[in-house]
């Protein structure tokens, strides 16, 4: 990635998840939902001018307004015509006679085990007839399952008080269940009045019973309840046609409905015919032997969902194609669905935000520093390209893609890059950057665009944290390695060293050959910038372990001394001067000042303590103020470097605390001992301790690579020596440091 594009993602890294991130919690507000839906049903329309017909089994017969006066009697009309319907029906070949209206009350004559009577003969001779249930709150006085040949589902697993239903039920009256299979018609509606998300299983009580649409297709599949599996928040299972269905259901085992048929009156819906012109002339045709001048429909084989619409007792309601449907067309819908496999599917959440948030980075990484006309044109195309992927998705692979809150995600986005490049990169950039054009150094010209604070001339005062970086035994490596091959390694080596300094906030102040000197908390000042350099040399010491993985798995290309690179990493905080300095024509922005001094005195005497990473204590109490006890210190002691005459106590960082194992912390809580008995002049206890601690070092010669000593070994040699000279009385613990 290029530093301009590095850059602009430092600037608006939030974008992508502020502005994705609050569209989606937009989407579960009601009104959010109100309008996914409907752009949802404005794509079922858009469909049905491309989508297939329905399955030639499935027909619709509904008793209507006109039904009434045809049979000279009101709704609901005396059942020995539904009797003569059923009966007409099976004559005709019919398959399956799913009655969609509840039949619960008994009523008085002779129609009740008429009805009773023709359905039991209609299943004998292979045509099956259905009935519909309702549950309900209150008692009924009847028990479903209790007589008759519907049974409860058995195999349910999952949370069943979430599925719809009640503690009663309405069941068809007593001649007619005691011979037929019936379903429970609970569909209730969304918040707009849309049935959308239809019930497969409907619990009773402590019972669970299949829906009339779930009745249907496990008779029409010829399917036992006890063969049925239900899995709520995944799917109903069943055997049929020689392997198993799978229909998706949410945690309330809710089917999403796939609605492509509706009572439009085109050649390409669910066939419909009318309840009392149906009857009169099936009925002229298998029961008085007439020959009428246009012949029934053939309805042999087919599949007949029966309904009711009349004015005032209309069982209709909204549906993604029309105001006032039907709601017989909801069963036929979702029995269309099963026996064509062809389910609405809802592409996840997750799937979309993550992919939407990285194509936001994406445009933010490759398109946003482009001209405003581009990023215009690329805004317009981007939402016409989701709006056309959302609607042919839904349309030839009913697949549903959330379109309106990740669009608006998507706009608010826009607004933002565009906003950014009209505003700070024309106004911010120019002036900055022709201030201080002569800068060698574009990481700073990046941190001071993105600051918007200008900065200032000449040198002044701040509380930084210095940073030295030196890899140990350099001159070796440029005696083994060709000079194209040196310079290879060392621009990986330094990137990476580079990138984790500058992601934690340090600014490069420059390269010394192999050395990296870096500044924490300058030129933007950082409250926690002991921390933030703490957290950069424990990443660098890190990434350099799997880099010598990495080097060593490369084979012949690189010498074994590669394999074992170390690097030495000294922290010092403190005042210093920080500003432009050099000549009038050539200069740069670094620092100076003792502090800064102690610290490349830090990196260079850790060497003499066996230790990679030494700070001063200032650097671990600045670091503790703001991280807390995530950065591990081991502390080395006290030491006088050259050009000072006060000792300064040590401390080697040894890691992040969620990198440190039990082992290096016993090794450090045995050495922190052994140092006390070591200021105590207590040579023979200190000496066992730091034995100890040597056995548990996290760096061990001739285990780690490049190693070749440690604090603990140093120390032991240190005792061993005192044991046989031990020091003079004025002795308090303290080592002056002889070299720089």
């Amino acid at each position: 990635m290029s530093r301009p594009y590095r850059k602009t993602l430092r600037q608006i890294w939030w974008a992508p998840l502020a502005c994705f991130g609050l569209a989606f919690a937009l989407s579960r507000t009601d009104s959010l939902r109100q309008f996914e839906w409907h752009s949802l049903d404005l794509r079922t329309k858009f469909r049905t001018n491309f989508q297939a017909g329905p399955d030639p089994r499935l027909v619709i017969v509904l008793f209507e307004d006109d039904t009434e006066a045809r049979l000279g009697q009101p709704w609901p009309v005396d059942r020995q015509y539904h009797a003569q319907l059923t009966q007409v029906l099976a004559l005709a070949g019919a398959k399956m006679v799913a009655w969609d209206v509840i039949l619960d009350a008994s009523r008085e004559g002779d129609g009740d085990n008429i009805m009773g009577q023709v359905a039991a003969a209609a299943n004998e001779s292979g045509t099956k007839v259905l009935s519909a249930a309702v549950t309900n709150a209150e008692p009924t006085g009847v028990e479903p399952g209790k007589e008759g040949p519907t049974k409860p589902l058995l195999q349910v697993e999952g949370d069943i008080t979430k599925l719809d239903g009640d503690e009663h039920a309405f069941i068809p009256f007593p001649q007619l269940r005691a011979v037929s299979l019936y379903g429970f018609a609970n569909t209730p509606p969304g918040p707009d009045g849309i049935r959308r998300n239809i019930p497969l299983a409907v619990r009773v009580g402590q019972a669970v019973y299949p829906s009339i649409s779930m009745q249907i297709l496990l008779a029409h599949f010829a399917v036992k309840p006890e063969d049925v599996r239900v899995r709520l928040g995944d799917a109903v299972y069943f055997p049929a046609e020689g392997r198993t269905r799978r229909l998706p259901i949410d945690e309330r085992g809710c089917f999403l409905l796939n609605y492509r048929f509706d009572q439009s009156g085109q050649a390409g819906d669910i066939p419909l015919y009318n309840y009392g012109s149906l009857l009169v002339a099936l009925s002229d045709v298998y029961l008085e032997n007439k020959k009428l001048a246009v012949a029934p429909p053939d309805l042999k084989g087919k599949i007949v969902i029966i309904g009711q619409t009349v004015t005032g007792k209309a069982d209709v309601g909204p549906s993604p194609l029309r105001e006032l449907t039907p709601l017989s067309y909801v069963v036929a819908n979702l029995v269309n669905n099963v026996l064509t496999e062809d389910y609405a599917r809802r592409v996840p959440d997750g799937i979309i935000w993550l992919t939407a948030i990285l194509l936001g980075y994406w445009g933010i990484v490759f398109i946003a520093d482009r001209s405003i006309f581009v990023l215009c044109g690329g805004a317009v195309a981007g939402l016409i390209s989701y709006s056309s992927l959302v609607l042919w998705a839904w349309v030839w692979e009913s697949w549903w893609i959330p379109w309106v809150a990740p669009s608006l995600g998507f706009v608010g986005l826009q607004f933002i890059v565009i906003g950014r490049r009209v505003w700070q990169e024309q106004k911010a950039k120019q002036e900055i950057k022709g201030m201080f054009g002569a800068y060698v150094s574009p990481q700073l010209v990046d941190r001071l665009i993105k600051s918007g604070v200008p900065p200032q001339l000449g040198g002044h005062t701040e509380e930084i944290t210095a940073y030295f970086s030196d890899i140990q035994g350099f001159s070796t490596f440029s005696e083994k390695l060709s000079p194209d091959r040196l310079v290879e390694l060392m621009n990986e080596y330094l990137t990476v060293c580079t990138d984790i300094v500058q992601e934690e906030g340090g600014t490069l102040d420059k390269y010394i050959g192999d050395a990296v000197v870096v500044m924490f908390g300058a030129p933007i000042p950082l409250g926690d910038h002991a921390y933030r350099a703490c957290v950069a040399t424990a990443r660098v010491q890190r990434r350099l372990a799997e880099l010598r993985e990495k080097w060593k798995g490369e084979g012949d290309k690189w010498p074994p001394i590669v394999w074992e690179m170390q690097s030495r990493i000294g922290l010092n905080t403190g005042p210093c001067v920080i500003g432009n300095m050099g000549s009038r024509t050539r200069f740069n922005y670094t620092m100076m000042g003792d502090h800064v001094n102690l610290a490349a005195r830090m990196e260079s005497g850790a060497k003499s303590w066996g230790a990679f990473t030494m700070c001063t204590e200032a650097t671990r109490l600045a670091c503790e103020q703001h991280g807390g006890d995530r950065v591990v210190f081991r502390p080395l002691g006290r030491i006088v470097v050259k050009g000072r005459a006060q000792a300064v106590p040590i401390f080697e960082l040894t890691g992040l605390k969620e990198w440190v194992t039990p082992e290096t912390r016993e090794c450090l809580r045995l050495f922190s001992e052994g140092l006390q008995r070591y200021y105590a002049r207590d040579w023979e206890g200190a000496l066992v301790l730091f034995r100890r601690s040597a056995a548990l070092e996290p760096n061990i010669p001739g285990q780690t690579p490049g190693v070749h000593s440690n604090p603990s070994l140093v120390y032991s040699g240190l005792v061993a020596g005192y044991q046989v000279t031990p020091p003079g009385v004025d002795w308090n613990g303290d080592y002056v440091m002889q070299e720089k």
